[in-house]
This record gives structure tokens, C-alpha cells and sequence, in this order.
């Protein structure tokens, strides 16, 4: 008598899984507004988009998804045989045009109820159960006559009923947003909606803003830019042209970002998956614009030793580092620094007084998938500028077989003799480590 084989599980989804843990705890509670545009919802990977929408929810994060609709909404004019041209990328709205407009937006925001509504047995939607709800949040004022062009019934936001949103958000409702507002007089207005998304998380104090593209993220001759900080994307935009739809994505991230929504991200709609690459994983699959740079090079803790072990034993076991156990690490935490993104630590180093004018920069290190950076240099310019804080003239390390590396940052080889009494005395021969010194 045979028994059948235990399945094989993927090491890779495991591995995935089990790194995600932190992300899932850091997210739960949060509220994220995620916008995309009328091309997305014309995508094929649409109803895979709607699945991962689902799951966020099942995770406990509050959502608020925001939807354009112009090819819709073209098509829809086109076919009605009315006539609403764009100046500088932004629709002229004839009062004639609003029923082909309503019907367009209307036509999304059914199809979008109905698909989170869906809890088909075999499908990823199983089980759920989602209240999505959509009504007259936004309120609106007219657009107006710009360089003598009367926009008619084109809007622009006026408010956001925050109250009544998180009040759907606190009953687990996912709200819906479309690109349309409401004016006190009873008029509708046709607005953008990466302007109803922008209005809406800084009004919310949203945790994330994500823009849903065509593209991966932002492009700079063909280099993927995975982290940018708003003067970065000023410089970036500089001379750029704003209607191109990732441009104005960015000019919308970085406005979000300085009004008070922390992290922003450019992703893909059309790539499978990328929802939750950009939110479950460390490097992410997209553009992040944050407030603050998105690694942090800071004093170590003792909360940091778990992850500093892990980071140094492999380079000790090579002979590279010096052997330090776990208790001298703590016992030593406050010389440490270290650079951490989303609660990993990628690279440490030490400073260690010497005497009155002197230290020693020792335990550089940098996760050996992260050295194509200047993270290792960032983390010797924190550290020298900590020396300069208190006073120090001097900076001496010991090296095996990083001697060019400090060369190239300004150190200059001396003999051992070179270094303070006390130090000398604990020189390791053995090792035979070369001494470097840098004036500072």
C-alpha cells in the first residue's frame, strides 16, 4: 500500500509570507485613499485590482477608493455628438455634456459596487462581505473663466465631509469617491479625480495616498526612482510637462506630502500584483514620496542588538569583523548607529571614544543587499559628524580588507604607533589589521 506525497509549498511564498507579518500589523487600522483613473477600470487586470482591494480590507485597513472616467467619459461625448475640448489638459465641461458625463462616472462606481459585492465560491472574493458606499462627500465650486476660457461645469473641490467618511470608514464601509461634485445650489461638477484623491487624503489625514498608473513608477532614463523626498520631485519636474499623467501623479505626491500625508506611492494597474508588492515588501514595486527620507540613519537602541547580530555575524564568520557577542553589543549600544528602513536594520557602525580628541569608526557594515548605495558612506558622515559635535580632532579605524574603501573617504594609512597609549595596548598583532587615520 502506497501513500500519496504531501504537496509541496513554494519556499518563496513562505519566506513572503512570514515577512509580511510586520506590514500587516503596521497597516491594520490605517486609512489609505487609492485612486485610478477610467483606463484602469478598461484593464484586463482590473478584477484581479478589485481582489487585492478586497483583501486590504480583510486586513482592517480603512479604504477610500477614488475613480476617474475619461476614456468614458470621451467615448460617451463622442457618441452623444457633443463637443467638450480640453485646454491646458483640463475638460471644458458644457452644461449639454453632464447626462454623457453622470452616466459615465455612474456606469463605474455600479461596476465597482457590484465587484466588491462578489463572493463567488473558487474566487479570491469568497467569503467577504464589503458595504461599499458612495454619496455627495464631496462638495464642489466652478472651475471659473481662466486665460478668458469659460470652463462652464468644470469644478474644482471646495471640502470634504471628513465626518461622514469616517463614519463609514469606522463601520468598515469602503467608501467610494468618483470625479464629480456637489455645490451647495444643487449643481454637479465635473472634477479631476486626482484632485478629489489629493483633497480627500489630506482632509482625511490618510495614512498613504496611492495613484494607480499605466507605469511602474517614476522613470528617469530608465531607472526605476524607488524613494523621493518633495525637493526632490521639484527638481525632477523642473521644466516638465504637468499634463502627462505620471508628472502630474508626482506633482500630486509631493503636494500630498506636504500637506501632511506622510507617504504617497506611484504604482502600476496593469502590473499583477503590485498593490501588494509596494505594501507587504521592504523594496516595494513602485515610487514612494515621503515626508521624511525613507530610510533613517539614527543612534542605535537597545532594541536594534536582534537585528544588528544578524547583520554582522556573517561578515564575523568571514574573518572581516571582529567577533562581538551579544552582550557586548548591549553593553556598547550607545557608540552604535545604525540605518533601518521599515524595521530592518541595513547597516551599522560604531564610534568609539579614544581620548579627549580622538575616536575609533569600527563594525561598519552594510546587508550585503544593500551595498550599491552610499549607505556605508552615509553612515561614516553621520558618524564624523557625531566626532565634530563633541569636539573630536581625530578619527583612527582598523582594517583587514576594507583599507581602499577608507582611502577613498579621506583616511590615511599610519602606523600603529599612531594611535592613543590605551589603544595600542589593545592592538591585536594576530590580525595584523592596518591603522588609518583621518583629520577632521
Amino acid at each position: 500500500m502506497t501513500t500519496s506525497a504531501m504537496p509541496q509549498i513554494n519556499p518563496e511564498y513562505v519566506h513572503w509570507f512570514r515577512n509580511s507579518a510586520p506590514y500587516i500589523n503596521t497597516h491594520r487600522g490605517k486609512t489609505f485613499v487609492i485612486m485610478f483613473g477610467g483606463e484602469a477600470v478598461n484593464h484586463p487586470n482590473f478584477s484581479t485590482l478589485i481582489h487585492d482591494f478586497a483583501l486590504l480590507h480583510s486586513l482592517g485597513i480603512k479604504l477610500v477608493l477614488v475613480h476617474g472616467a475619461r476614456p468614458q467619459i470621451e467615448k460617451n461625448i463622442k457618441d452623444a455628438g457633443i463637443t467638450a475640448a480640453l485646454h491646458q489638459d483640463i475638460r471644458v465641461t458644457p452644461r449639454v455634456a453632464m447626462p454623457a458625463i453622470l452616466q459615465a462616472v455612474g456606469a463605474i462606481r455600479l461596476q465597482l459596487e457590484a465587484q466588491l459585492s462578489m463572493g463567488l465560491a473558487n474566487s479570491p472574493m469568497y467569503g467577504s462581505r464589503i458595504d461599499a458606499i458612495s454619496g455627495n462627500f464631496v462638495t464642489a465650486r466652478p472651475y471659473g473663466v481662466r486665460d478668458g476660457v469659460d470652463y462652464q461645469m468644470t469644478g474644482e473641490v471646495r471640502s470634504i465631509d471628513v465626518e461622514a467618511i469616517k463614519n463609514n470608514l469606522l463601520h468598515d464601509h469602503i467608501v467610494i469617491l468618483g470625479s464629480m461634485g456637489y455645490s451647495a445650489t444643487g449643481e454637479v461638477f465635473n472634477l479631476l479625480a486626482e484632485d478629489v484623491a489629493l483633497s480627500a487624503a489630506v482632509a482625511l489625514g490618510a495614512d498613504k495616498l496611492i495613484l494607480l498608473g499605466e507605469e511602474t513608477g517614476i522613470n528617469d532614463n530608465d531607472r526605476l526612482l524607488r524613494e523621493m523626498i518633495p525637493n526632490e520631485v521639484d527638481r525632477f519636474l523642473r521644466g516638465r510637462d504637468l499634463n502627462c499623467e505620471i508628472n502630474y501623479f508626482l506633482h500630486c505626491a509631493s503636494s500630498a506630502c506636504r500637506q501632511g500625508v506622510h507617504r504617497t506611492h506611484i504604482i502600476s494597474y496593469a502590473k499583477d500584483g503590485a498593490l501588494l508588492e509596494e505594501l507587504f515588501t521592504r523594496d516595494g514595486s513602485g515610487t514612494l514620496i515621503s515626508h521624511d527620507p525613507y530610510e533613517e540613519i539614527r543612534r542605535a537602541n537597545i532594541d536594534d542588538v536582534v537585528g544588528m547580530l544578524e547583520l554582522l555575524t556573517p561578515l564575523e564568520e568571514q574573518g572581516i569583523l571582529v567577533a562581538r557577542s551579544r552582550a557586548r553589543l548591549e553593553q556598547e549600544i550607545e557608540n552604535y548607529s545604525v540605518i533601518e528602513r521599515d524595521g530592518m536594520i541595513l547597516g551599522c557602525a560604531s564610534l568609539n571614544p579614544l581620548d579627549e580628541v580622538s575616536a575609533e569608526v569600527a563594525c561598519v557594515a552594510v546587508h550585503p543587499e544593500y551595498r550599491s548605495g552610499s549607505r556605508g558612506a552615509d553612515l561614516l558622515a553621520f558618524l564624523e559628524q557625531q566626532a565634530r559635535s563633541h569636539g573630536l580632532q581625530k578619527l583612527f579605524v582598523l582594517t583587514t580588507r576594507t583599507a581602499h574603501w577608507f582611502v577613498e573617504h579621506g583616511f590615511v594609512e599610519v602606523d600603529a604607533t599612531a594611535l592613543p597609549e590605551a589603544r595600542q595596548q589593545q592592538y591585536n598583532n594576530g590580525r595584523n589589521s592596518k591603522v588609518f587615520q583621518k583629520i577632521l
